[in-house]
């Protein structure tokens, strides 16, 4: 009985949720809500944003699991593969208007997450290949947005 709330306890103290943005962009700026659900020593992250560029902008949705480790302290890493659906709008009459894409991605980044306050600030790159194309037929690859990420952890 012991063993088993030890367990249970354990598992619920490692879970960590956030909730904030993720700042950066690839192709222009972007900005993105970002919520992160722990589930045990990994996660997932669910980030809903938009992108703007010189002809373009975009309403972005992406969901990542994310595998998760420690290099020293509170500073750690994570790295992950998902999905991304993006709907498109071109500012320069793109005969694509209103269209969409869907790709898989990939995730790589570093943590710090802050003794004293809850909050953890983040840096990653998010390559992306497109599977449905918003510029037309065949794969799609961008090398993806660098971002920071400002969370709120609970």
């Amino acid at each position: 009985m012991v063993l088993v709330a030890v367990l249970t306890l354990g598992t619920a103290a490692s879970a960590q949720h956030a909730i904030g943005v993720r700042l950066g962009g690839g192709q222009g700026f972007g900005t993105e809500i970002s919520y992160q659900h722990g589930l045990g020593q990994n996660r997932l992250e669910f980030d809903l944003g938009w992108h703007g560029g010189d002809h373009y902008n975009d309403l972005n949705l992406v969901g990542v699991y994310q595998v998760t480790g420690n290099i020293s302290g509170n500073f750690g890493w994570y790295a992950g593969a998902g999905v991304g659906l993006t709907l498109v709008s071109w500012n320069n009459g793109h005969d694509g208007d209103g269209s969409f894409a869907l790709g898989v991605v990939g995730q790589a980044g570093v943590e710090y997450n802050f003794q004293a306050v809850p909050i953890q600030v983040s840096l990653d790159i998010r390559p992306r290949l497109n599977i449905i194309n918003p510029y037309g037929s065949g794969l799609d690859f961008h090398w993806g947005d660098i971002a920071l990420g400002i969370r709120y952890t609970f």
